[in-house]
């Protein structure tokens, strides 16, 4: 309803008998009430704040979005709430008079839940009980936000994936060529008096045997890095986590890490590819021991849930710095000085294809648990008890 209408209907108020008044004040009240339930039902965020950051308003959207109860916070400051908006240029949204503008602004919000907000804030016109206000519209953008950082990884997963094909294409080319190599050596080496060869022999197959398992690394490294389908199967975690740690036994022993594996008396089998899960479990226990140069223990511990099989890697290492948290998957990151910064990201990649989860949690100078969450072959469903009735009285 225009102002004018409010304008007409107090200068005339004198003059309106009463019952014309009472239908007026009811169409008025009709009307703010069809606002209202138009305002608390929109999805987008409505605040209105007067000049000083104080709370006028604010709709069911705004209070879910921020975090907090209208009726608790009105007449306050909302500034605390919203730290990261320039609130000098957002209050001054009318600078110079009669000249509008509207502000726009991305935001970032971690509570109640992680969120990405695009702000819009126009001024309001200056009411005689409130004086200058603005206006703060929020609309949730976090789904696209997520859907731009997927879209980003997956070109960087691209990139990584061409260079690497790139690597070890030019790795293979000589390495093969060292094997032709070799193996004519050994045939010319073969030739030889026996007193000659003897010697002679033993390093040719010291170096291809070297030149083998170069190769070998190479094919593990492709296959690692490939978009290749999971071969799933019905398979035990623990069978693959054993034959990783057989593996790296020696690796292990000479860190002086002391291993242990909590695990239940029956670990379920889960739908998983033994390979890759071995390759996954790999690249955890190679960070855990990389992080405890100096010796230290490694916690291994299965647990079984309704929906996952998490196996958690607790070591007791110098931690992840709280700002490398955000980007501990990223390729090429990495804090070490020989590093790729490849293994977690692949570690992500197979858990992802698996249906799985990856948490971690780290404390400086205290330790870093990774715990990978692998979907359940037969899910259970918890029943909740229904209320018990109370009988009457």
């Amino acid at each position: 309803m225009s102002s004018g209408f409010f304008d007409r209907l107090a200068a005339r108020l004198d003059k309106v008998d009463p019952g014309s008044l009472q239908a007026q004040l009811l169409r008025l009240a009709r009307e703010r009430g069809f606002l209202e339930t138009i305002f608390q039902s929109i999805q987008e965020g409505v605040l209105v704040i007067d000049n000083d950051g104080k709370l006028l308003y604010a709709n069911r959207a705004a209070e879910q979005f921020i975090g907090f109860e209208f009726a608790r916070v009105r007449g306050r400051s909302v500034e605390r709430y919203l730290r990261d908006l320039d609130w000098n240029r957002l209050l001054g949204v009318e600078d110079e008079p009669g000249t509008a503008r509207l502000l726009t602004h991305e935001l970032e919000i971690t509570y109640p839940e992680h969120r990405f907000l695009a702000v819009y804030a126009v001024p309001l016109p200056v009411q005689e009980e409130t004086g200058k206000s603005v206006l703060i519209i929020f609309r949730d953008v976090t789904r696209d936000r997520l859907q731009e950082i997927d879209a980003l990884d997956g070109e960087r997963l691209n990139a990584v994936r061409l260079l690497a094909a790139g690597v070890a294409h030019e790795i293979g080319n000589p390495l093969n060529a060292l094997n032709i190599h070799l193996q004519l050596l050994a045939r010319e080496v073969a030739a030889l008096p026996e007193a000659s060869r003897a010697g002679l022999t033993d390093l040719v197959e010291v170096a291809r045997t070297e030149v083998g398992r170069l190769d070998n690394i190479i094919a593990q490294f492709l296959r690692a890095l490939r978009p290749s389908k999971p071969q799933f199967e019905l398979a035990s975690p623990d069978e693959a986590l054993q034959e990783t740690l057989r593996l790296m036994k020696a690796d292990i022993e000479n860190r002086r890490i002391a291993v242990s594996i909590e695990c239940p008396d029956a670990v379920p089998r889960v739908f998983i590819d033994p390979q890759q899960i071995k390759q996954v479990f790999f690249n955890l226990i190679k960070n855990a021991l990389e992080a405890m140069p100096d010796g230290g223990a490694l916690k291994i511990a299965f647990g079984v849930g309704d929906v996952f099989l998490t196996i958690a890697f607790q070591d007791t290492g110098h931690g992840i710095p709280a700002s490398d948290m955000g980007r501990i998957f990223e390729p090429y990151h990495t804090t070490k000085s020989k590093g790729t910064g490849l293994g977690l990201m692949i570690v992500q990649r197979i858990v992802q294809e698996h249906g799985g989860q990856i948490e971690v949690s780290s404390k400086p100078r205290a330790g870093t648990c990774f715990r990978v969450l692998l979907p359940l072959a037969d899910r259970r469903i918890r029943m909740l008890q229904s209320p018990v009735k109370r009988e009457s009285q």
